[in-house]
């Protein structure tokens, strides 16, 4: 694979290196290019997999709506890496991986229910810039969820733009996890 980043991947060198490398393909099967760009600055990535360990354990909203948020985030600002990882994760962690899979075409697609897609429309409207989140939104959100699913969804889609914006600016793209898997392809949303 041809490196598509803007600044190029560093080698991960020393016991902290080998330790990284060894984490990252017994979760993911091989190590991320994005590992190789963050190594430059190794604040940032212990920062980025400090917070990737700690939103791990919350546990206030349902994981099927914040892995659709997180898609719906990767797919609006095109974080092609990911959306990938995201399907990847989806699957290894037993989610509805059917409906991951239409997340790039959720307002075509007929299998989500209409909390799912109050989900993924709040993921596109704090994305946004400047935000377009409404109060009536928000208010069928947390009718739905209830305040702390709420706050913990709204924190999620906040760590995910801070995620997806920053691989994309990196340049860092989609390295094939999913397929990796045997997983259908992601549906490409319809251009409107």
């Amino acid at each position: 694979m041809t490196s598509s980043t803007r600044i190029p991947k560093a080698e991960l060198t020393g016991i902290y290196g080998a330790l990284v490398k060894w984490m990252s393909r017994r979760m993911l099967g091989d190590v991320p290019e994005a590992v190789g760009v963050m190594w430059h600055n190794r604040k940032v990535l212990n920062f980025s997999f400090g917070v990737g360990r700690r939103i791990q354990k919350w546990d206030r909203c349902d994981e099927n709506l914040k892995s659709f948020a997180h898609m719906a985030v990767a797919s609006l600002v095109g974080c092609s890496f990911c959306l990938d990882l995201g399907y990847f994760h989806a699957h290894n962690k037993g989610l509805d991986v059917a409906k991951a899979r239409e997340v790039p075409r959720w307002r075509e697609s007929d299998v989500f229910t209409p909390l799912e897609r109050d989900v993924m429309e709040y993921a596109e409207a704090m994305t946004q810039t400047p935000p377009t989140v409404t109060d009536e939104l928000s208010a069928r959100l947390l009718e739905a969820l209830g305040p702390a699913a709420m706050v913990e969804l709204t924190a999620y889609i906040a760590l995910t733009n801070f995620m997806t914006r920053s691989n994309t600016a990196l340049g860092i793209e989609s390295q094939g996890f999913s397929a990796a898997c045997n997983l259908a392809p992601l549906a490409v949303a319809s251009k409107a």
